[in-house]
């Protein structure tokens, strides 16, 4: 395409409505509660235009509020549509505007659609020798698509954007020309717009009938040439046939005037588009969308400093841009850059009550990282920072002089991510004590769905723009420099701002966690956790190389076997890993069902979810899935795990992280060993290949059906709390209830039914989700879940009353406090609030369970030291701790450690905790 004039037509609700069930499980909520992912995803996708496509023209075609000219020939045209969500109807005026700030037209023609409106400016700009692209992920536009007319699919499923011409609808759609997706339309009918088209007549029938008749108009004139039912039903629905055609048809007349000078694409309005993302919260965007270029420091002193740090200034320094309030807010920073004014300094700070301190470093892996200097503040706009030589024995001289502050336990110590700073000054020999303050956890606690990054919090809580890390070493990237390259000027300037304003933010923060009663939870269990974690990720873990080398080469060598088995299967090779071609295999060439699911884009979807529901349909459906866990395990861990060994330390440091589930729970990364698979036996392996320590046991404790034990608690359900007090096996007790036989008449598939009724149920599930799981016919499912809640009455009760406070309150807690914001729990659309009541009921008590291991780790932790006992707690996996002991403290530890998890917390039911011992984890598990 030769053609320099590029148009793009973004159909705007279809985008917005995409962008926001993407986010759908992990909505982006912002300070101020609000739920910005609808706008976020947009933008993110007019960027991708904008940086990939280049577009010379472009505009944003809306839906009008009223009904449009369909409504009038079809009272029911879409009418089986859920409300739209009301996330969705706050965002429209902010991505209105949002489009404003970008100098972007909005195309808005009361009575048509945005797809007639899209339709009539690509026929016009096609007269004006443009090529258009249409943004879409709604299939009715491949009508519209010709020589110079395209549609422009957004990304989906990892899928980059995909652009469709001629020949791809015509190999998509199975028709001759893209206007046959009209009566395509017209007679397999539309549920998405509730367009009826022929009754009984599916998609491969009526490409069939196009095939043969080439129209909707030649067929229903020669309906005498069909045989048997199909001739009855289309010759019993011509009117409704023509009417769907007439639905299904985008308009490319409707009356507006093509004028190219109002479509040219123009500079975007920074200043507003910057208020705009301000006020969102969308900093990183805003850095990717305005790339700001570097400006000059200009000389200005540091009031109250022992010198101009900008004096002498280099034409290095003068790279830097500091976007930082900085200079408009007055403070006294200090460059504590010899002996003698480090000397005057540490006996000042190891006298105060409270400080905060702050680490630079030349990396972000704690276990790795170097000292480049210290960072402190005793009271608001007064900070100082101490600068380190590379040199290790010069480093650790000046820390022992700052020892005694690290180490006096009378000092409250406040930083932004502790853990972090504890674990870099630990590798120095310097064990951090006394009471801790760390303002991203604080906020974590506060608001746990949002992000909790200091330069976000200082403008939501101080209105103050602090200096980010990537004006000092650049985006990520292999061209990233690290601190020590940063001039001492920048570096202390930027270092003394972090120190004052985590002190400033814990005076917020302190009080914000008094008023919303988490006191007990920020001080008790969360801060104490922080070192649990820090002294857990210093532990680290050790991994047998030789077990997972093994393990590759006998997974490998069966990943071959299952795909030459597929092969044998499907009749010729094909890319396993390619959705798109096993989505051709088997609905296509092995036809497994009639009806295959799509994705929005249009292809089969073949997602794990899916194939699980069709493992009995067709033996190659089990063995695709069996390649893809395999597959999955050796890139995730197997091949993975050998490659994050710590030379120096010979083990595997996760990082336990404590401020990213919205639940409370505990998640892990680099690897995430929360979801090591451990119901099959490859996964087992994984597992094998975790060792203790030299002359070490592993010994792996496990809470029994916790969840269901803080169920019984909170329903105070009699049936279900007497099961746990007579120490009942839960599941044959609910089979046996459901079932109506004796438990000692309770069959492994009665009781596997029950187990995962128990389970699916506080999660919230579905008659059709049991069905799924189960295998089981829906009439059977109802069954279960109504003998269910007949079985366990006050359960039901406590399900209800969880979503009935969640719809006055907006949130719920877990029994020590901890809030789980709901925003939708009362939007009218279904999808939406079905996802929020869910959480009703399940966020007290798999939050309620997180706090009870974490109780308990901290229990641990502190029994350890008292009893001076050297084994070590390594890692924490959902409900289960795991440890390298010592063998002459095995007896020891197993006390402990079972002692201190059944007594986390009282309940009205016992904990109960299962522990075992092993070379490894899987024979300790």
């Amino acid at each position: 395409m030769t053609n320099q004039k590029k148009l793009f037509l973004l159909d705007a609700y279809a985008l917005i409505y995409r962008a926001y069930y993407a986010f759908i499980k992990n909505p982006r909520i912002n300070s101020k509660g609000q739920n910005t992912s609808a706008v976020f995803g947009f933008i993110n996708t007019l960027e991708e235009i904008l940086r990939k496509e280049n577009p010379t023209h472009i505009a944003v075609a809306f839906d009008p509020s009223g009904p449009t000219f369909r409504h009038e020939l079809f009272e029911q045209y879409k009418a089986h549509r859920d409300e739209t969500p009301e996330v969705i109807r706050q965002s429209i005026p902010i991505i209105k505007d949002v489009i404003s700030a970008y100098n972007i037209p909005i195309l808005l023609y009361p009575g048509f659609e945005a797809d007639d409106v899209i339709g009539t400016f690509a026929k016009l700009a096609e007269k004006e020798g443009f090529t258009t692209y249409m943004m879409t992920p709604d299939k009715d536009y491949a009508q519209l698509v010709s020589d110079n007319i395209y549609i422009l699919k957004p990304k989906s499923m990892g899928n980059d954007l995909e652009t469709l011409g001629i020949e791809e609808v015509k190999q998509k759609f199975l028709v001759e020309t893209p206007d046959q997706v009209i009566d395509l339309l017209g007679l397999m009918g539309d549920a998405a717009d509730n367009i009826p088209g022929c009754p009984g007549v599916g998609e491969k029938t009526a490409q069939k009938l196009l095939g043969q008749f080439g129209s909707i108009e030649n067929l229903l004139v020669n309906t005498h040439q069909l045989k048997g039912a199909l001739k009855e039903k289309i010759e019993n629905n011509k009117d409704l046939i023509t009417l769907s055609k007439l639905l299904a048809t985008i308009k490319i007349d409707i009356p507006v005037e093509f004028d190219e000078r109002s479509l040219v694409r123009k500079e975007i309005d920074e200043a507003k588009l910057s208020a705009l993302f301000d006020e969102l919260e969308f900093r990183n965007l805003g850095n990717r969308v305005f790339k700001s270029k570097p400006t000059e420091v200009k000389k200005a002193p540091v009031q109250g400093s022992l010198f101009d740090i900008f004096d002498g200034e280099s034409t290095e320094e003068k790279k830097y841009s500091t976007l930082s309030d900085l200079k408009s807010t007055p403070h006294s920073y200090y460059l504590l850059d010899n002996e003698e004014k480090i000397d005057d300094f540490t006996s000042k700070i190891s006298c105060c009550k409270i400080a905060s301190f702050d680490t630079e470093t030349t990396g972000v892996d704690p276990i790795t990282a170097e000292l480049v200097g210290l960072s402190f503040s005793m009271k608001e706009n007064e900070a100082f920072y101490i600068p380190l030589p590379p040199d290790r024995e010069k480093v650790i001289s000046v820390l022992e002089k700052l020892k005694p502050f690290y180490e006096n336990e009378n000092i409250l110590k406040v930083g932004q991510n502790i853990k972090y700073d504890y674990i870099v000054l630990r590798n120095y020999g310097i064990e951090v004590k006394g009471k801790m303050f760390d303002t991203m956890v604080a906020h974590y606690l506060l608001q746990p769905e949002v992000r909790h990054n200091m330069d976000l919090l200082a403008e939501i809580y101080l209105k103050y723009k602090t200096i980010h890390i990537d004006e000092l070493i650049g985006p990520k990237g292999k061209n990233q420099k690290t601190m020590r390259d940063v001039p001492l000027g920048i570096i202390s300037e930027y270092a003394c701002e972090d120190a004052d304003v985590t002190l400033k933010l814990k005076n917020k923060l302190e009080a914000e966690i008094s008023k919303n009663g988490l006191e007990n939870l920020f001080y008790e269990i969360e801060m104490p956790l922080v070192i649990v974690l820090a002294e857990m990720e210093i532990s680290g873990v050790r991994v047998d190389n030789h077990a997972l080398s093994q393990s590759s080469k006998e997974i490998t060598n069966q990943l071959i076997n299952i795909e030459n088995l597929i092969f044998e299967i499907a009749g010729h090779p094909f890319n396993i890993n390619s959705a798109q071609q096993v989505g051709t295999v088997l609905f296509e060439e092995l036809k497994i069902i009639e009806k295959a699911k799509k994705t929005k884009t249009g292809q089969y979807s073949t997602s794990e979810e899916v194939l699980e529901g069709l493992k009995g349909k067709h033996p190659i459906v089990e063995k695709i899935l069996e390649y893809r866990g395999l597959k999955k395990l050796l890139s995730t861990y197997i091949n993975a795990l050998p490659e994050l060994i710590n030379p120096r330390t010979g083990k595997i440091h996760t990082s336990f992280n404590q401020t990213v589930t919205s639940t409370g729970r505990l998640s892990s990364s680099n690897p995430n060993l929360q979801n090591i698979p451990i119901r099959d036996e490859q996964g087992k392996e994984i597992r094998r290949a975790f060792i203790p320590d030299e002359n070490c046991l592993y010994f792996s404790a496990d809470y029994s059906q916790i969840e269901l034990r803080i169920m019984a608690h909170l329903s105070q359900d009699l049936s279900m709390v007497e099961a746990f007090k007579t120490n009942q096996d839960i599941h044959a007790a609910t089979s046996s209830k459901i079932f109506k036989v004796s438990i000692d008449e309770v069959t492994k598939e009665m009781r596997r039914k029950a187990k995962t009724a128990n389970f699916g149920i506080i999660y919230g599930i579905s008659v059709f989700g049991l069905a799924e799981r189960l295998t089981i016919p829906r009439g059977e499912a109802k069954e279960l879940i109504d003998g269910y809640f007949e079985s366990y009455p006050q359960v039901k009760e406590y399900m209800e009353k969880s979503i009935q406070n969640a719809k006055r309150d907006g949130y719920v807690t877990t029994l020590l406090n901890r809030k789980r914001m709901l925003p939708d729990i009362n939007s009218g659309n279904a999808v939406v609030r079905g996802y929020a009541e869910r959480n009703a009921i399940n966020a007290p008590i798999q939050g309620t369970a997180a706090d009870i291991i974490k109780i308990a780790m901290v229990k641990i932790h502190n029994r350890f030291k008292k009893e001076n006992i050297q084994s070590k707690m390594i890692l924490q996996v959902h409900d289960e701790l795991n440890f390298s002991v010592l063998e002459s403290e095995k007896e020891n530890v197993e006390r402990i450690v079972i002692e201190e998890m059944e007594n986390a917390l009282p309940l009205s039911v016992p904990l109960k905790v299962e522990g075992g011992f092993g070379n490894n984890w899987l024979e300790a598990h």
